[in-house]
């Protein structure tokens, strides 16, 4: 493959994390000394060689932090329909073919176009204060001279249902749920039912607007956004979440005892649906170019900030960790498929179309991975894969153990947000976690910038990709394909 033309900074010196990179090896390779199995030292793995290769290319190199630096900085804010992702459409073509990758195209995808307009909030009573909010994404907007209610406060969707339907009627919902930090991210699916569901359960009580505190784990005057849901059969009222500063001052203003009065106003609304694309590269296998290994994250993002964390990181992870692939000796048996797809957070229209389009060579679908979960560390490793594949499992958790990288054998693999389509399909799954700790503090913010990104990590993080990738894409056999998980009653 032919170098990069893109970003100048893409090719300094290989040595610009030389030392993280040693510190982390060194730090590996002391854990791996130093632990005891029945009584026995353990000895470091030995890894294959194009395995080592990529570890340590990745390790001493800054290329995923750079073009999540170009994506989130030469096309801006990406949402579903806006001039930003078609400009992030037109930054893939132009990335993949400059690196060298084959088959670079784009793929139609029809997907939802909804206009943020203006948001404005303020409580007036029992003291004046103007809010920092931001609507929920999908949101209708308010009439022109706004809603001005009484606010009834609660928790959650469970607090909410509770409530006698005269206390709710004609007033404005408050759902004040608390996100907790977390190393996996676990607080924000317990959370976010709020922003998802709080219009529709408000509206069925005859609520007229929803507030939430958003869901977020950081303490700035910055509020999240996000997608939220309407149900059909039940009116729509507009939703918007507070920042955190603002959901505790509306708090003590409930605490108090006295009335509490907000005036909302949204110009959001929706707008006749668009075409946008998801773009595709591939690096071909040099025995089955049919079958597929799928390296993946989301061209869009949410349109407050840049979206360097969500997901122009992802991006460029999965890109680095095939450039990387590429860079050595000889390809694996199988191609790696870079796909970048549309409109992750307003719909999954990118994942459900590829499924769709894709469903003839579905079966010769190696694997899918994506990466989505900001800058952080890949921390933990798990899979779905068939009962006869299961020993798998256990050669990539030895392969990615160098990188500090630990294995959950007992909770199959979901799939990331853009490859859950592909599950229900069959297709063998691997789930490459990212530490969490504090990318809830600018998911979906105007925070989510570019200042973020931490070049080391994201290092780590191509390493555990480009070495899953790799092995999967150079197996021997097909895997098979794994079934569905009964649903719980």
């Amino acid at each position: 493959m032919r170098s990069s033309t893109l970003p100048s900074t893409f090719r300094r010196g290989a040595g610009l994390f030389c030392a993280a990179a040693l510190l982390q090896v060194a730090l590996a390779t002391a854990v791996s000394a130093g632990a005891a199995e029945s009584g026995r030292k353990s000895r470091k793995p030995q890894l294959a060689p194009e395995v080592a290769e990529l570890q340590r290319a990745a390790l001493a190199g800054g290329g995923a932090a750079e073009l999540a630096r170009s994506l989130s900085g030469e096309a801006g804010p990406r949402f579903a329909g806006s001039p930003g992702l078609a400009r992030g459409v037109e930054w893939g073509v132009r990335t993949l073919t400059a690196l060298g990758f084959e088959g670079v195209r784009t793929e139609a995808v029809r997907v939802p176009r909804w206009e943020r307009g203006t948001a404005e909030g303020e409580i007036l009573s029992p003291f004046p204060h103007a809010s920092s909010l931001a609507a929920l994404g999908g949101s209708i907007g308010t009439p022109e001279s706004g809603i001005e209610a009484e606010v009834v406060a609660t928790e959650n969707l469970e607090s909410l249902a509770a409530l006698a339907p005269e206390t709710v009627r004609g007033r404005i919902v408050y759902l004040g749920e608390r996100m907790q930090r977390s190393h996996d991210g676990s607080g924000y699916g317990k959370t976010v039912a709020i922003r998802w569901g709080g219009a529709m359960a408000a509206a069925k009580l005859g609520a007229v607007a929803v507030l939430i505190r958003s869901v977020g784990t950081d303490s700035n005057r910055l509020p999240h956004t996000g997608s939220m849901g309407y149900e059909e059969g039940v009116t729509k009222i507009p939703a918007a979440a507070l920042s955190m500063p603002d959901a505790d001052l509306l708090e003590q203003a409930v605490a108090s005892g006295r009335p509490v009065r907000f005036r909302l106003r949204l110009t959001s609304r929706m707008l006749p649906e668009v075409e946008s694309a998801n773009v595709i590269g591939e690096l071909r296998g040099r025995e089955r170019p049919e079958e597929v290994v799928i390296l993946s994250g989301h061209l869009d993002s949410w349109d407050l900030g840049t979206g360097a964390l969500d997901d122009a990181a992802g991006i460029g992870n999965v890109i680095e960790a095939a450039r990387l692939i590429s860079k050595l000796a000889s390809r694996p048996r199988r191609t790696i498929r870079i796909v970048l797809y549309a409109n992750e957070e307003f719909g999954l229209s990118g994942g459900k179309t590829y499924a769709v389009e894709h469903a003839a060579e579905v079966p010769l679908h190696q694997a899918a991975l994506e990466s989505d979960l900001g800058t952080g560390r890949v921390y933990r490793l798990r899979t779905a894969f068939s009962a006869q594949d299961a020993a798998l499992a256990g050669e990539l958790a030895a392969a990615l153990a160098p990188l500090g990288i630990e294995h959950d054998p007992a909770t199959p693999a979901s799939g990331g947000a853009d490859i859950s389509p592909l599950r229900p399909l069959g297709v063998p799954m691997v789930d490459l976690s990212h530490d969490a700790t504090t990318y809830f503090d600018y998911h979906h913010t105007a925070n989510d910038t570019a200042d973020k990104l931490v070049p080391a990590d994201m290092a780590q993080a191509t390493a555990a990709f480009a070495t899953a990738a790799w092995i999967l894409a150079d197996r021997p056999a097909l895997l098979g394909r794994v079934p569905q998980a009964p649903k719980a009653p």
